[in-house]
Formats: structure tokens, C-alpha cells, sequence
């Protein structure tokens, strides 16, 4: 079997993120990625990908720069037996050297990664837990993942949104969080007075500003250590990414002064020896990697056999389609002791509606998936709606 075709489709849904001061769910992205791998067998490989999807579309397609370290993705890809999924892995992380070890070309890399695994599922018939080598979970606990209301009346409807839906868990992200102290936490007491104490309450502030007028958020590390104790008193399960991701040391000095509260990081990472300092220099409880980011499920294995050893949790981030949703929940069934899984509850259709139906949740809960590769089929009438490059 040879891979023929790798093509990157630009699909957009029309609408931007609401304004933060809008008490609304959020739409989701505006533009999505998906990579796209075929083979002489008939067998097709499926990733989305959460990057700049015009930008990872040129990374695929792009002339030859003569040399390798200059190349693109498809010339790195064409001709090749998928099911060298390990060796590939280090020719297209050599053949992007220059350009593509970090951002939008290792992005990319780990789209192609997580199609080459699909291919492997569907030629083996075989899910790609399987392929993994361990399914030691049937069914992972979701939580709703949305964006911070501007008000408490707000946040407590959203709240009794989700739980009518069945979560048990619930994060809160980006919005208004994250300049003023007082109004934060105003929202986070309606949020875990309109939940109840069973209810895991989560915190992803952002590192930087959703606002193109102001795209810095300034809050000091000693303003955040400041906010552990009212954190822990509201007995919130996790803060996420809420330093700049190369302040890792930083992440270290906040943790040594937590009791409760968990750090959880990673989303912005790629590759093993990110995530490896993250758990030693910076003491993050909740490694996060996004497999369409981190370097694929290749690298995602390998942060979960980390998290084993050195007896942390690892939660993929997973804010896009039932794509990268599949593909966590194999990583998921993976791990030992699986924490949760990131469910996007964006009122976009695209993202949810992308495999046809949504990976059904029932009692807070999504089943991993037992058909070949992923698991879920993509709705090509779908893509072809949507799809502008």
C-alpha cells in the first residue's frame, strides 16, 4: 500500500467568536482544517487540525525549497507505505526542519500522524485503540467546555444549561475572565453556587486577550498566586493555561504555593520534552495535549506513558470536531486512569455535525469508539458545503 494523494481542505462557517461581552455560547472557529490522505488501496485517512488552516494548507502544498528542511508535507508523504507511521513521523519532522518543528508545521505533522493511524485502523480493521495497545476504558467522562458569561445570572443559566444536558463537569474559558479580580471570582461563586458541590468546576483563563483592542491580559504571576486561596475554597478541579507558555518556571512557583488546585497546561505545547518539563520544571498536575498539535497520536502516547510514570493526569485538549474527539478518546481509553475529555459544546454545526451525528454523550459519558481506524466517517456532502480552498 502507497499513499497517493495528501490534500488540505479550508472549510468556513461564516461566523466569527461572539463578542466577550455577549452573554452567548460561542460559535467555534471560523475557519477549519482538515488533512486528507489517500492510498492505492482505497483506503482514506482523515485529521482535523487546529491551526491557521489558509497557513497549514500552504504547508501541504508548497513548492520544494531544494533542500530537505525546506519541504512540504505532501512531498514528504507521496509514494510512502502509511503504515510507517514511526518513520514517517521523523522524515516530515526533517523535511519541515527549518520551518515547521513548532506552530503551524508541526501542527500539520501531527494531523498526518493522526491520518496515518486512521489508515492503519482501517487496513488492520482494527480501532485505533487497538493499534494502541491498551483499552483499559470503555467510556470517558466529558465535560462541557465553553466560554466565560459576562454576568452571574448568566453563568448560572449556563450552568443549568449544561447540567440539563447531563454533565457532571463543566469549564469555563476566556470571555471577561482573567483582568478583574472581583468580577472573576463573582463569576465563579453564581457558577459553583448554580452547580452544587459535586459538580467538577474548571478555569481556562487564556494567556493572552480575546480583544483585538487589547490582545494582553497583564495579570501579574503574584496576582495569580493571590487567587489560589479563593480558588480552592470554591473547590475548582483545575486552572489552565493561564501563564505564557514558556514561563514554565513560573507554573513551578505556582503550583509549590497550591494545596487543592490542580495546574493543568499543555495545549500550546508540541513534542515529548515540552510536556516532560511542564511535569518536573513546572509542577502542571494535568498534562493537555492536543493531538492535533502535540505531534499526533505518535507523541500523545508517548505524554501518556509520561503521565504514568511520573503519576500525573493526562486530559487532551480537544476544542474542534468529533474528528479530534475520536482520536482523543482513543488516547483516552489508552491511559490507565483517565481524567475527562474536552466536549465542544459550540453552537457552530460544522464542528458537531462534521461525522454526521455527534459522538453520542449518554449520563455525562462518550463510549470509544470500536470501528476500524477513528471510529467516525466524514460527511463529504458537509465538507464540500463548506469548503472554500
Amino acid at each position: 500500500m502507497k499513499i497517493t494523494t495528501v490534500d488540505a481542505y479550508v472549510l468556513d462557517t461564516g461566523q466569527d467568536y461572539p463578542d466577550p461581552a455577549v452573554a452567548a455560547e460561542a460559535h467555534g472557529v471560523r475557519f477549519v482544517c482538515l488533512l486528507r490522505i489517500g492510498t492505492d488501496a482505497g483506503i482514506v485517512g482523515w485529521s482535523d487540525v487546529e491551526t491557521q488552516p489558509h497557513v497549514g494548507r500552504a504547508i501541504v502544498e508548497l513548492p520544494s525549497g531544494g533542500q530537505v528542511g525546506f519541504e512540504s508535507l505532501r512531498s514528504a508523504l507521496v509514494g510512502e507505505n502509511p503504515l510507517e507511521r514511526e518513520r514517517l513521523w521523523q522524515k516530515m519532522y526533517r523535511y519541515m526542519a527549518y520551518y515547521g518543528r513548532q506552530g503551524a508545521g508541526m501542527q500539520m505533522l501531527s494531523a498526518a500522524d493522526i491520518a496515518l493511524w486512521d489508515i492503519a485502523g482501517k487496513a488492520c480493521g482494527q480501532p485505533v485503540w487497538a493499534l494502541l495497545g491498551a483499552k483499559y476504558n470503555d467510556r470517558i467522562m466529558a465535560y462541557a467546555s465553553t466560554l466565560f458569561r459576562p454576568t452571574p445570572d448568566a453563568m448560572r443559566e449556563a450552568v443549568d444549561e449544561y447540567l440539563g444536558h447531563g454533565f457532571r463537569a463543566i469549564k469555563f474559558g476566556w470571555g471577561v475572565f482573567g483582568v478583574d479580580a472581583g468580577r472573576d471570582m463573582a463569576l465563579l461563586e453564581a457558577a459553583r453556587t448554580a452547580a452544587g458541590p459535586d459538580v467538577r468546576l474548571m478555569v481556562d483563563p487564556g494567556w493572552y486577550g480575546a480583544s483585538y483592542d487589547d490582545p494582553f491580559k497583564s495579570r501579574s504571576l503574584a496576582d495569580w498566586k493571590r487567587m489560589i486561596g479563593p480558588l480552592e475554597a470554591l473547590d475548582i478541579f483545575w486552572l489552565e493555561d493561564f501563564l505564557h507558555p514558556e514561563n514554565i518556571e513560573g507554573y513551578g512557583e505556582f503550583s509549590a504555593c497550591t494545596r487543592t488546585l490542580r495546574i493543568a497546561a499543555g495545549e500550546q505545547a508540541a513534542g515529548y520534552a515540552e510536556f516532560e518539563r511542564l511535569a518536573t520544571v513546572g509542577g502542571v498536575n494535568v498534562l493537555q495535549p492536543d493531538l492535533s498539535r502535540c505531534g499526533g497520536l505518535t507523541t500523545g502516547r508517548q505524554i501518556a506513558d509520561l503521565a504514568m510514570r511520573l503519576q500525573v493526569d493526562c486530559a487532551p485538549h480537544a476544542w474542534l470536531t468529533d474528528v479530534l474527539k475520536a482520536a482523543s478518546l482513543h488516547l483516552n481509553a489508552y491511559l490507565r486512569k483517565p481524567l475527562m475529555l474536552e466536549y465542544n459544546v459550540s453552537s457552530a454545526s460544522l464542528l458537531n455535525k462534521l461525522c454526521g451525528e455527534a459522538i453520542p454523550m449518554r449520563d455525562g459519558c462518550l463510549a470509544v469508539p470500536d470501528a476500524p481506524g477513528l471510529g467516525v466517517e466524514i460527511d463529504e456532502k458537509l465538507v464540500a458545503k463548506y469548503r472554500v480552498a
